[in-house]
């Protein structure tokens, strides 16, 4: 049984979820992450990590909602030059997007939120969100605007006391901050290597895939990471999402 402020739902039997419906949790946070390369030094698991933490704040900061086991793999077809990289095509991660927000619908779960955090995840996840909210009586709520969370990722980069600023962010200094705050252990530290800076075609790294900008999968700086920057880019994440979502229900 999970501690009464578990929000995991992972973590409880079917009667505790009915229990909790019926004590008025009406919200249940998704988070839509990846197996795929994120350079040498941190696992392939990041961002499916990151959504396990995201997740479990936003709920937490809301306070009447769940978190749902975060969906894995996504699309990365762009990482496949690198070893250990799963992907599946956008229409598979649609279904199964679809097959989550009518299992939650039908136990009576009134909004299910879906939160990226794999950069390409985010066309699926906008595509699909609007085609389930008509199928299904729960409000859909995407919280996907990738330029927004990789500027809430800087801001808590300069909140946590590292003055570094990357255009787009991948396994540079945010993500292993990230996973510094996570879970340390799974840093190879010995492992930390510059990647390439500076202004980068998001339209080139995806069409012609991430060994076409970076020969170690890694964009920007991770030796500028700290564990406390780490803390920061959750917190600042976790709490920006969840006014989002609260804005969103209080509308409907």
């Amino acid at each position: 049984m999970p501690s009464q402020r578990s929000v995991l739902l992972e973590e409880y039997t079917w009667p505790e979820v009915e229990t909790a419906l019926e004590q008025g949790t009406r919200t249940v946070v998704v988070a839509v992450g990846a197996v795929e390369q994120h350079g040498p030094h941190l696992p392939l698991i990041m961002d499916t990590l990151a959504g396990d933490e995201l997740a479990r704040r936003i709920a937490e900061e809301l306070g009447d909602a769940l978190a749902a086991p975060t969906i894995r793999p996504g699309c990365s077809g762009h990482h496949m030059e690198f070893p250990g990289t799963i992907t599946v095509p956008a229409e598979t991660l649609m279904d199964v997007i679809r097959s989550y927000c009518r299992s939650l619908d039908e136990h009576g779960f009134e909004h299910v939120v879906l939160v990226p955090t794999h950069g390409g995840n985010f066309a699926p996840v906008n595509t699909v969100a609007p085609e389930i909210a008509r199928e299904i009586d729960a409000n859909v709520i995407a919280v996907a605007d990738l330029h927004e969370l990789m500027e809430l990722q800087n801001e808590g980069l300069r909140a946590g006391g590292v003055e570094y600023e990357e255009p787009v962010i991948h396994a540079g200094a945010a993500e292993t901050a990230v996973v510094l705050a996570v879970e340390e252990g799974l840093v190879r530290t010995d492992e930390l290597e510059v990647g390439t800076e500076g202004e980068i075609s998001t339209a080139r790294l995806l069409s012609e895939g991430f060994a076409a900008i970076t020969e170690n999968g890694v964009l920007g700086d991770p030796r500028e990471a700290t564990q406390e920057a780490g803390e920061a880019i959750l917190e600042t994440v976790a709490t920006a999402y969840a006014a989002q979502i609260e804005a969103e229900r209080d509308a409907i």
